[in-house]
């Protein structure tokens, strides 16, 4: 009997394969930012952890609004910020509640991630909720599978939804690929529920995923770690120490 729902899976994968081979996207990286440097990338579930031996010289990338997770140690502006295309015009409670915590705050270079207008449009949308920053790039969906290619090994089309790889893992792979030295990540927990910066309680995304590219970059040995005790006791990612610079 014939599987019409495989079949249609697998026509959606192959048309998104042609189209992703055809774009050819580049890797993107920002080795201005990042080359050589400890970079803390920010997400936004509930527990945060300032890093150890914290100073000027280390980086941070925060992921939509969770500079505002952070703002208690951060004494200026993130360096970098990935905010998903949905974030500046959507209307669910979640990119309602980013816009309203990001309204007069600012970042260094501000990357969106698949956005899919014109950028006059994104401009407007942006200071609509008067969200300001140094440089404005766009990351296309072809050049994110193509990073996540290239730093877990893995050809992840995005077929569904929960198949990505989350906004913070993206960023911990773009430091990854602009060479820092390492990697800290906090408030970054594929198993905990809820955001920093609300009071929501919405459920966490990419769970399979995101434990799947934290395992691939243990087994590669990559730098990364997370400041997070309580996230390194349950999915066994090595506590940053000053000493593991």
């Amino acid at each position: 009997m014939l599987d019409v729902e495989g079949l249609a899976r697998t026509r959606r994968y192959v048309t998104r394969w042609v189209r992703y081979q055809l774009a050819g996207p580049r890797v993107t990286h920002f080795e201005r930012d990042f080359l050589g440097k400890t970079v803390v990338v920010s997400g936004s579930a509930p527990v945060s952890t300032k890093p150890r031996g914290w100073d000027d010289s280390f980086r941070v990338l925060t992921i939509n609004a969770s500079q505002m997770a952070v703002q208690g140690w951060l004494s200026q502006p993130p360096d970098v910020t990935l905010i998903q295309f949905n974030q500046v015009e959507g209307l669910n409670p979640a990119a309602v509640e980013v816009r309203r915590v990001l309204q007069h705050q600012k970042t260094g270079l501000l990357c969106i991630l698949n956005w899919r207008h014109e950028r006059e449009r994104l401009v407007n949308g942006l200071q609509a909720f008067d969200y300001r920053y140094d440089e404005l790039s766009l990351i296309s969906r072809h050049e994110r599978i193509a990073l996540m290619h290239r730093m877990t090994g893995k050809l992840n089309l995005e077929l569904e939804g929960e198949a990505k790889w989350s906004n913070g893992i993206v960023g911990a792979a773009l430091a990854l690929a602009s060479g820092a030295a390492n990697v800290v990540l906090t408030a970054i927990d594929p198993l905990s529920k809820g955001h920093k910066y609300n009071s929501l309680d919405l459920s966490r995304m990419h769970q399979e995923t995101d434990l799947q590219a934290l395992r691939i970059f243990r087994e590669r040995r990559l730098p990364v770690f997370t400041a997070d005790p309580n996230v390194a006791q349950s999915i066994d990612l090595p506590l940053w120490e000053p000493r593991s610079r």
